[in-house]
């Protein structure tokens, strides 16, 4: 097998609320997650993430850091939720709740 088989392209991107970093890598076909994402730079430029606590996955679906990737895909570093989902629509749903109470009570 040749050197240039045993290389693929992969995509490392960081989404922010202003902007999206996108790294294009050349890498090995055997290299993990991890090694390519610390291969690509994105940590040295951002430091807040922290492979620990960061999420990562590729088009959207979560993988492991020991993952190995395929040719063309796309690692994707997801930021930290600042809100749980449900408890948001837990707090929407009250909200409603007491709206349509006082609704009734005003006789609308």
């Amino acid at each position: 097998m040749s050197i240039e088989s045993d290389m693929i392209h992969v995509e490392v991107v960081y989404a922010l609320p202003q902007e999206q970093r996108v790294f294009n890598l050349v890498v090995n076909n055997k290299a993990t997650v991890e090694e390519i994402v610390r291969q690509s730079g994105v940590l040295e430029l951002y430091p807040e993430i922290d492979l620990k606590k960061n999420k990562v996955g590729v088009y959207s679906r979560n993988v492991r850091l020991d993952a190995t990737v395929r040719n063309k895909d796309r690692i994707e570093i997801y930021r930290p939720l600042l809100a749980d989902p449900k408890e948001i629509r837990r707090k929407r749903v009250e909200q409603a709740k007491q709206e349509a109470d006082a609704g009734k009570k005003s006789g609308s």
